[in-house]
């Protein structure tokens, strides 16, 4: 008897030391991946600061674009982010959250909104230089926007749609029912308790992921070389009907140059845009944190 109780308490210490060592190989191969993809992050973002910064400076961000390295800027292409922007944030935020709305709220749980669901799905991982091709061929061809705010504008907002809604409804999920039924149960309407209830408790998620696909919006540079965005812009958009440079299209500009110098300036334009990269997910982080709190 005592023999038996032996081999197996022997069989258990086996087994322990066996769990542990792979719960040691496992989180030494998660610590070798965080570890390399941290040392790439700080090599690139090392060589952009070291290229870039001696050429940020007053000027470069007053001045317009120009064959001269020491004369060029990033003024048009600033302005023209922001106008293009001022498009994407409103279009694609009322539509995907009205969207999500609807599908999680409205929507029959039935074959069509899966198919729906499914498609969504899909849609946010699909390259983005498909949207820049159903761009051009709707916006800039079809309603004869050309290469505008508008057009490019509008693209982006194809582009960041399905992150938005599968983001919107995945905080709308996160809505406890016992809230709904509680509301519903002081005769609330649906519209009342999904406009006082589920929208409030669902705002850190939804702003969270809205911010982050506006983030990808002013970074992607194919689907404005696909809608025909100039490169090369020397004066500033006075509507939305106007043509423009982004950023994106600005630094693709100086690195497809021979020119070293165009090189680090296209590294300056980079931090510039890091900058507003950071400062957008810092609002991001700052709403989820404020809201969570209440």
């Amino acid at each position: 008897m005592e023999n038996v109780e032996r081999i197996k308490s022997e069989e258990m210490i086996n087994r322990i030391d066996s769990r542990l060592t792979k719960n040691k190989v496992v989180k030494g191969l998660f610590f070798t991946a965080t570890l390399f993809t941290s040392i790439i992050l700080i090599v690139l973002l090392y060589r952009i600061i070291v290229q870039g910064a001696p050429y940020l400076s007053w000027d470069f961000l007053q001045n317009f674009a120009s064959r001269r390295p020491e004369q060029a800027g990033i003024k048009a292409a600033v302005v023209g982010t922001i106008w293009m922007m001022a498009v994407v944030v409103p279009t694609a935020a009322i539509f995907g959250v009205g969207s999500a709305i609807y599908l999680e709220e409205y929507a029959g749980k039935n074959a069509l909104t899966r198919w729906i669901q499914m498609n969504i799905s899909n849609l946010a991982g699909v390259p983005s230089v498909v949207f820049g091709l159903l761009g051009l061929t709707i916006f800039v061809r079809l309603f004869g926007f050309g290469n505008s705010i508008l057009a490019a504008g509008f693209t982006m907002s194809l582009l960041v749609l399905p992150v938005i809604i599968v983001a919107s409804q995945e905080a709308i999920r996160a809505v406890p029912n016992e809230l709904k039924e509680a509301s519903y149960g002081l005769g609330a309407t649906k519209w009342q308790t999904i406009s006082r209830v589920v929208i409030p408790y669902a705002v850190p998620g939804i702003a969270t992921g809205s911010i982050l696909a506006f983030s990808r919006a002013i970074g992607e540079t194919a689907p404005l070389i696909v809608v025909g965005i100039p490169t090369f812009v020397a004066f500033l958009p006075s509507g939305v009907f106007d043509s423009f440079t982004a950023l994106p299209m600005q630094i693709y500009n100086w690195t497809s140059r021979p020119q070293e110098e165009f090189h680090n300036l296209a590294a300056a334009g980079i931090i510039v845009l890091l900058v507003v990269l950071i400062m957008m997910n810092s609002v991001a982080v700052w709403i989820r944190n404020r809201y969570q709190s209440r």
